[in-house]
């Protein structure tokens, strides 16, 4: 019997959706698996029946407080912050018209390290504040201000085919940069100094459960939030005052949209670090992949950038034997290539 033409597609929609679920089921179990001390799958899954469902497999209690402590929360940790820095640069780029908007590029991961940095070493707020709302405070205010230059330059935000939006970008990511350094110089001891410049760089090696219950929730609504304006960011394809004369808030939405972008990538800093170009890359190859419709997009960049982070972290563990790098060195091994590649090619939007 054949399949009518929406039975196709939905057939089409389910097989992509089960591929990518299973992608991302691998995903975590090599993150698991692959390490300093290599866990046969088996063992892997035998914990999980044990810690899950109550099941009595005989294991060895440090296999187990290895992959049930330490791997899996990592793995999780590298899936909600690949998915939320994807989503969060899509956003950003469909919103500015701009190939090159990234939260790592305009400055919004460097402010969110600053408040981070400023509530965790200098003691801002007196411990009535957390990290993660420190690096949110500081998220906003880089994007104030890069938004405040660029259009001081005679770019605003949402104009298309200029480059104001990045260099303004760029310029207040040294800004935040040189007050994170300023902090740690002035206020931590040599040892903080070094972990905290490590931390970053990108370090997932701190991911416990706590964290998780923290990231996950974060990760789901900012996708939430994208899916929910898909119709939205699709107007803006064609202009911030097109997508007006077709019945879409734009003030509303951009300022929805930028807010939850600040506060997933505040959140995702504030318990891994400052890690780029997983916003830059990933949101293209989801284009190249399902098309420009952000209903498809935003679930496919999601995935996809799960999916990136989870592998970049396996090889930040296994690349230099005996050692583990910071996950953003892996990153930007595979961005700054790719940020050349949409630089040349000369693209002023998504």
């Amino acid at each position: 019997m054949s399949l009518t033409a929406s039975q196709a597609i939905y057939v089409s929609r389910l097989g992509r959706g089960s591929l990518g679920f299973a992608a991302l089921v691998a995903a975590v179990l090599a993150g698991i698996c692959i390490g300093e001390t290599p866990i046969p799958v088996s063992i892997v899954l035998q914990t999980l029946a044990n810690k899950i469902f109550g099941s009595a497999y005989v294991l060895d209690p440090i296999d187990m407080g290895i992959i049930w402590n330490y791997r899996l929360p990592r793995a999780i940790i590298a899936a909600c912050c690949g998915s939320g820095l994807a989503i969060s640069g899509m956003a950003l780029q469909s919103l500015l018209r701009n190939a090159l908007a990234d939260p790592y590029l305009l400055g919004i991961s460097a402010g969110a390290s600053t408040g981070a940095v400023a509530v965790a070493v200098a003691g801002l707020g007196a411990g009535a504040i957390s990290m993660s709302l420190g690096a949110f405070v500081g998220a906003v205010a880089a994007f104030a201000l890069v938004a405040i230059l660029a259009r001081a330059a005679g770019g605003g935000v949402t104009s298309h085919g200029t480059g104001q939006i990045v260099l303004a970008g760029i310029a207040e990511s040294q800004l935040f940069n040189a007050l994170t350094s300023f902090i740690i110089t002035k206020s931590a001891n040599a040892e903080q100094a070094r972990g905290i410049m490590f931390w970053l760089l990108g370090n997932l090696s701190g991911a416990r459960w706590p964290d998780v219950w923290l990231a996950v929730p974060i990760a789901l609504v900012g996708l939430a939030a994208c899916i929910w304006y898909a119709r939205a960011l699709d107007a803006f394809a064609f202009g911030s005052e097109s997508a007006s004369s077709l019945g879409v808030p734009v003030r509303r939405v951009q300022v929805v949209l930028i807010g939850f972008t600040a506060l997933v990538t505040a959140v995702m800093v504030s318990i891994v670090g400052s890690i780029g170009f997983v916003g830059l890359v990933i949101p293209h190859a989801a284009r190249f992949l399902v098309g420009v419709r952000h209903g498809r997009l935003g679930p496919a960049t999601a995935l996809i950038g799960a999916v990136f982070l989870i592998t970049a972290d396996v090889l930040s563990r296994t690349i230099v034997p005996g050692q583990v790098l910071p996950i953003g060195v892996i990153t930007a091994l595979v961005g700054a290539p790719a940020f050349a590649v949409i630089l040349i090619r000369g693209r002023g939007a998504p």
